[in-house]
């Protein structure tokens, strides 16, 4: 993920814990200049054997380099792609500056824009405004307009946190039938308070993990009684990707991680979007090469931590392969057999992976038998409670885990 403008931003979001970062770089300019712009498109391209190649921009506000630049990209990308090679950019922005000469620009060059938002605008604007402290979802909504006239596809990201987990549904139908988007993200805000290390805790802007275990499971329902197939929402593709044996391409649900490494603007390459310090530091492109960076004993460490770190009570989990303890910035609570390092969300994500394995089950089933996902409406319908699983295990439905051979 390019930062182009590092932590530089035109809101102030109350929970956006990249801004900090700009500590790291005391008197800089925070704008990525050409030859570290070429450096990392010609690396990434360099890197990747396939066909397809992606070139991720994030923030901080990627906007805020201008039209120009975002032209360059393109043509850096034009002049260093093989022969048969294709480009796939994308773009994380929280609309604000969206326009018309931006919108038929990327629609030009088919760029996939991600936008930041976090529910209708009541609930979006009580953590994310501006410098001044102002609102900002009627400039989002307009420069979503924007993208929509103009056929850019775009997917929604959407903090979970205190102002919006309470309404998961009127959330998701705001996403879904307002803005109609058909791609869709939940990233749970846990912030960690500052206090000492045996009484760890979140702020009060945290998402529960109760909350979140609730908030991921009325979505969950609503979009399978009518959106499978139609409505894509990352968190429940990765566990159907789980619940298939499959590597879920979502580094918080992954064995390992450490293939999400952060380039900020001066080329600096750090472990993780979440773990831009000194300490994670990897090296610089201008000097090494991405994928030596990428695979260095250092980041390879880094990756492998996820695993090897994992507390007892997570070993013993009967979804264990759905969660793999989620993302090492969580884990600072206490299990309940008194280890440490467990995810602060733990208790969330349990009950979430329990209520969707029957019918994960039975989706995994329908997909490796080449029929579409969808179908689970109609297998779950008329299904008792209580009543043997779907699946075809003998199982009761409530209680099943999805860890049985499918029918």
């Amino acid at each position: 993920m390019a930062k182009p403008t590092g932590a530089i931003c035109n809101l102030d979001c109350s929970y956006c814990f990249y801004l900090a970062k700009e500590a790291l770089y005391p008197g800089g300019r925070f704008r990525m200049g050409d030859e570290v712009m070429e450096a990392y498109i010609r690396q990434v391209l360099e890197a990747q054997p396939g066909p397809e190649v992606t070139i991720a921009w994030q923030g901080g506000e990627p906007m805020l380099m201008g039209l120009s630049f975002f032209r360059r990209v393109v043509e850096v990308a034009e002049r260093y792609r093989r022969p048969g090679q294709r480009v796939l950019h994308t773009l994380q922005t929280n609309a604000t500056l969206l326009t018309e000469p931006w919108a038929a620009f990327l629609a030009e060059h088919q760029f996939l824009v991600g936008i930041s938002l976090d529910g209708p605008p009541a609930i979006h604007d009580a953590y994310r405004v501006d410098k001044r402290g102002q609102p900002t979802s009627s400039r989002v909504l307009a420069g979503m307009e924007a993208l929509r006239r103009h056929g850019v596809d775009f997917n929604i990201l959407c903090t979970v946190h205190a102002a919006n987990a309470g309404a998961p549904l009127e959330v998701y139908r705001f996403f879904r039938d307002d803005c109609q988007a058909r791609f869709i993200q939940f990233i749970p805000i846990v912030e960690r308070a500052s206090t000492l290390e045996s009484q760890p805790a979140a702020t009060s802007r945290s998402v529960t993990p109760e909350q979140w275990g609730r908030f991921l499971i009325a979505v969950f329902d609503e979009w399978l009684a009518r959106d499978v197939g139609t409505v894509f929402v990352q968190a429940f593709d990765a566990a159907l990707a789980s619940w298939m044996g499959i590597q879920p391409g979502l580094c918080v649900f992954a064995e390992t991680c450490g293939s999400a490494v952060a380039l900020e603007h001066n080329g600096d390459v750090y472990s993780c979007d979440h773990f831009v310090s000194p300490e994670h530091l990897i090296g610089n492109i201008r000097e090494t090469h991405l994928v030596e960076l990428m695979a260095s004993e250092q980041q390879q460490r880094f990756g492998e931590a996820k695993r090897d770190t994992l507390p007892a009570y997570c070993m013993s989990c009967d979804v264990r392969f759905a969660c793999w303890g989620e993302c090492p910035k969580n884990r600072f609570a206490s299990a309940p057999d008194g280890g440490g390092g467990l995810n602060y969300l733990c208790a969330g994500y349990k009950e979430f992976f329990h209520h969707i394995a029957p019918p994960m089950q039975i989706m995994s089933d329908l997909v490796r038998r080449g029929l579409p996902a969808a179908e689970v409406r109609r297998l779950l319908a008329g299904a008792p409670r209580n009543a043997p699983c779907p699946c075809g295990s003998g199982r009761k439905t409530k209680h099943c885990h999805g860890r049985h051979s499918p029918a």
